[in-house]
């Protein structure tokens, strides 16, 4: 079992930047593809980009396609999240999960077994 803990978020401009990271405890990160997805208020959870479990694959939702990347170093046992040229509806919580689907690619929530608490990110107009 893995636990998983999200930290970066914040209020931010719209057209700034963050990063976040997810930190993994327990157990090596690199068993495990992680996604990052996300869930505004009124809506359900979304994808946001998916990562393999040597980061060889990433996978972006079209909405932040080129102003997002995910990244990952397995010895830091860390995923990242870095969103460029933020915009008012990529306001939401942001979780990272995983799931031992370790090729990456995968979209559905229900496949991912673990969950962080999520962090919160705000992007004023």
């Amino acid at each position: 079992q893995v636990q998983l803990v999200e930290s970066g978020g914040g209020l931010v401009q719209a057209g700034g930047s963050l990063r976040l990271s997810c930190a993994a405890f327990g157990r090596t990160v690199s068993s495990y593809a992680i996604g990052w997805f996300r869930q505004a208020p009124g809506k359900e959870r979304e994808p946001v980009a998916t990562i393999s479990w040597d980061g060889n694959r990433a996978d972006y939702a079209e909405s932040v396609k080129g102003r997002c990347t995910v990244s990952r170093d397995n010895l830091e046992n860390k995923v990242y999240l870095q969103m460029n040229s933020l915009k008012p509806e990529d306001m939401a919580v942001y979780y990272c999960a995983a799931t031992l689907y370790s090729s990456g690619g995968l979209r559905e929530s229900h496949m991912y077994s673990f969950w962080g608490q999520g962090t919160q990110v705000s992007v004023s107009s």
